[in-house]
């Protein structure tokens, strides 16, 4: 019996394409995209701003709002995407007890090509020199329940079909 998908987290390190992914995932399936950066507190922004990588304290209170976010979304009979690092299992664990069937899509890459992407991206808080701090606090999701393992170098139109097609094998229930 194929497990159903009721909402989607697109997840990996900063700089994989999460956000395009995700944009380009709502437009083909008319799902409803939830942007996890958007919902770092003040002092979270402050600190990956100045350096600071986020310690699982900092990351708490956030993915509580992630998880309201998520089971919101899901209650109004909405087909929610959020993009959200989900590093470690404890907290891609918390995704999937918010909502019942959270589908993971891992956009994997290497360190270098998360740095030169970071130090290329105008306008964002977080700096290239925090990328090798995320790499060592990813714990990757192989072998996970419901997790699509991407290569994110390929196009983010490839990326947004392949994901596509995989949630369309787990239809909602």
């Amino acid at each position: 019996m194929v497990q159903p998908i009721n909402a989607l987290v697109i997840m990996g390190v900063c700089g994989c394409g999460k956000s395009s992914v995700s944009q380009a995932l709502c437009q083909r399936s008319g799902a409803v995209p939830i942007e996890g950066d958007a919902f770092h507190p003040p002092e979270n922004i402050r600190k990956m701003s100045e350096g600071v990588p986020l310690s699982d304290d900092d990351r708490d209170g956030w993915l509580n709002l992630l998880c309201d976010e998520l089971r919101r979304a899901f209650e109004a009979g909405q087909r929610p995407v959020l993009t959200c690092s989900a590093l470690k299992l404890r907290y891609r664990e918390r995704l999937r007890n918010a909502v019942p069937g959270v589908g993971f899509v891992f956009l994997e890459l290497t360190p270098e090509v998360a740095t030169r992407r970071v130090a290329h991206r105008p306008g964002h808080f977080m700096p290239a020199t925090l990328i090798d701090s995320q790499f060592e606090a990813l714990e990757p999701p192989l072998d996970e329940p419901l997790t699509l393992v991407l290569d994110a170098t390929q196009d983010v139109e490839q990326l947004a079909e392949a994901t596509h097609t995989w949630w369309l094998e787990h239809p909602a229930s």
